[in-house]
């Protein structure tokens, strides 16, 4: 009986891990699959939810548009907010785990995604000085018969529009992005995440809700699965200097 259940919880969690495809969009595949010739989005080349075609959008500084959306209404993004905008974009797009938090009411969305709070106080950081006219790019701007977005409002700072990282993070994509508590269990958009996905991916809506004490183990696990993934990347970079 003990067997059984060990089996049939291994499926089930086979199952969980395997149920997410790609979002909904005119970018994004059916299934994730390798994209060795990516240019942009690198990240998420072997296994990757858009094609290889689309990152020849964000290939070319400055950025202009992607699909239809312009992001130059307010002038040209300096490259530091630019780089951090093609994470968002890239992670949107390409991230095979973007569908892990997939809107209830709209697959080609997402929502609350679990940022972490140094990844948002440093896009913040780099964005402050840019300009911006709209508070929620997914839905304050005039779009018009082509499909293309305009500023309703005038241009203003980043710094204006938003209050600090944590703000700019958990408005300008809507509800797609939330800021973590947890310094570990949250997404940085690179090769750290690694990591913090296995975790996100094994917490079903279940174990969200369990004990702190819990939750205080998976962190502590995950900072130490981190912490020797920062000491193998530290004695690569020694080795080939």
């Amino acid at each position: 009986m003990l067997r059984f259940a060990v089996i049939f919880l291994a499926v089930m969690a086979s199952s969980t891990c395997q149920k997410y495809g790609c979002l909904e969009g005119d970018t994004q595949k059916l299934e994730p699959s390798p994209e060795p010739s990516i240019q942009e989005c690198t990240l998420y080349s072997k296994s990757s939810c858009c094609y290889a075609d689309f990152t020849k959008q964000l290939a070319h500084s400055p950025v202009i548009k992607v699909s239809n959306s312009y992001w130059n209404r307010c002038g040209q993004l300096s490259k530091s907010c630019e780089d951090f905008t093609k994470k968002i974009e890239c992670f949107y797009r390409c991230s095979p785990h973007a569908a892990r938090w997939i809107h209830p009411n709209n697959t080609a969305a997402i929502q609350a995604v679990p940022l972490c709070q140094s990844f948002c106080d440093d896009w913040y950081e780099a964005c402050k000085d840019d300009s911006i006219c709209v508070r929620n790019w997914l839905t304050d701007w005039e779009w018009d018969k082509r499909g293309e977005n305009h500023c309703k409002n005038k241009c203003i700072p980043y710094r204006e529009m938003y209050t600090n990282g944590t703000d700019m993070c958990q408005s300008m994509w809507g509800e797609s992005f939330k800021v973590s508590e947890s310094s570990c269990l949250c997404l940085q958009m690179n090769k750290k995440d690694s990591i913090a996905i296995k975790y996100l991916l094994s917490k079903s809506s279940e174990e969200s809700s369990s004990s702190s004490s819990s939750s205080s183990s998976e962190e502590r696990s995950c900072q130490n699965k981190l912490l020797k993934f920062e000491k193998l990347k530290k004695k690569e970079g020694e080795k080939t200097k």
